[in-house]
């Protein structure tokens, strides 16, 4: 069996909180256009109780396997291709490192 290492690539994360969900003055730009996106369209963002939500409820994100849920303090990461996903905080500091 061959042994692979992941190729650096450089990408971006927001992590969610309780109260970056009930504001998103500090969303990034790629996360309010996934906000806008149809809930039926790939990388859309929507509230997990959608169309009853009441602003704090946790956050689903569509992608080609289907819907995930970010739950309080994932990482929403936008790939190198612009596609989103979440991401356990345990996952993402063994993963990812910051970028100077």
């Amino acid at each position: 069996m061959a042994k692979y290492r992941k190729k650096p690539v450089v990408i971006e994360a927001f992590q969610m909180t309780k109260e970056r969900r009930q504001s998103n003055m500090d969303w990034p730009r790629w996360l309010h256009e996934a906000w806008d996106k149809d809930h039926s369209e790939e990388g859309a963002l929507f509230p997990s109780q959608f169309p009853h939500s009441d602003g704090t409820d946790k956050l689903m994100i569509h992608t080609l396997e289907g819907n995930h849920l970010v739950g309080w303090d994932d990482y929403i990461i936008q790939g190198i291709s612009g596609e989103i996903y979440p991401c356990k905080p345990d996952i993402f500091e063994a993963t990812y490192e910051p970028v100077e």
